[in-house]
């Protein structure tokens, strides 16, 4: 007993001293150099709180700052990436962005991102003044339940949802194990470990795996309609505008394979009188190569060029010209 006592010991200490050093080593080459699985931790361990509200999830600590994917992220006391904004109406028209982390502009210096770049032409044509409500990791439920909760204090003209094909996910609880994610070691092999998982057990492509968001049985597709319904009706009540665009996943633009899942969404909006329009052709009409509009090689979130592109596009939609 003794021997296996020691062993246990032994073996303890070796993983401990392992996951120090990894731990040291990691912390030193992510000042030099990116991981996204690590940086999606630190966002959400530097940057994110639990919201007592479970169709929320999270939302941002207020007051916060980090630098993630080589850029300096910036949070308003209200918790959102962007400027101050005073509750009272100035002159200037007030349009509300909701969106996840492509809205948040993930990887993108403020300046560069589509929410700004919308903000200075709109204001070409007339004073205006976008409040950007973007948060990553959000579905549609998500972000209609936060502008319901803080967004109608600011008295918005109008509402923009900028819709990506996974927001008709399920709402995620929040997970006990959240303190790992402090760790860039374990961050790093769980990252590791869940990828080879899922190529071990997994039978789906990602087609396949957005596809079967959309099933009508699905719950997370069921929360979503009934999200849009919600907003469509509180705006409606309210006399603020309310517009959907819907982002492309930019794996594969020219041969779009999530056409079909974009017909499903068109229709729906179509038949609840909720005005939309869908980037995916006119992005498509580029011709980019697809990795030119990433961030990263490994994090297709849409880089720099990417946001100008969907502020091109998005500018007449929103301005109604």
């Amino acid at each position: 007993m003794a021997d296996i006592g020691k062993i246990f010991l032994t073996t303890m200490l070796s993983l401990l001293i392992f996951l120090g050093v990894t731990e040291l080593v990691i912390r030193v080459y992510i000042n030099f150099y990116t991981i996204y699985d690590i940086e999606m931790s630190r966002y959400a361990t530097a940057l994110k709180i639990p919201s007592s509200n479970p169709k929320i999830g999270h939302v941002h600590r207020p007051n916060s700052n980090a630098h993630l994917m080589n850029v300096d992220v910036h949070i308003n006391s209200d918790g959102l990436r962007d400027r101050e904004y005073p509750i009272e109406r100035s002159d200037k028209d007030r349009i509300i962005f909701l969106g996840d982390s492509l809205t948040f502009a993930w990887g993108v210096q403020k300046s560069d991102a589509f929410e700004v770049l919308l903000e200075e032409a709109l204001n070409e044509k007339r004073p205006t003044a976008i409040i950007n409500f973007g948060i990553g990791n959000y579905n549609t439920e998500q972000q209609v339940h936060l502008f319901l909760e803080k967004g109608l204090k600011y008295d918005p003209d109008k509402v923009v949802i900028f819709y990506f094909i996974n927001d008709a996910e399920p709402t995620p609880t929040q997970s006990p194990w959240r303190f790992f994610g402090y760790s860039r070691a374990i961050t790093f092999f769980w990252s590791k470990i869940h990828a080879v998982l899922d190529n071990i057990t997994s039978t789906k492509s990602y087609e396949e795996y957005y596809s079967d968001l959309y099933r009508d049985d699905r719950q997370g597709w069921t929360n979503t309609r009934d999200a849009f319904l919600k907003i469509r009706n509180v705006c409606r009540d309210q006399g603020i505008a309310l517009q959907v665009i819907i982002l492309p996943e930019l794996h594969n633009l020219v041969n779009y394979p999530l056409a079909a899942e974009h017909k499903i969404i068109h229709r729906f909006l179509e038949q609840n009188a909720i005005e939309y329009l869908d980037l995916a052709p006119l992005i498509a009409n580029e011709r980019v190569p697809p990795h030119d509009l990433w961030v990263a090689l490994d994090d297709a979130h849409p880089n720099a060029r990417a946001h100008r592109l969907i502020a091109e596009y998005s500018l007449s939609f929103i301005s109604g010209d």
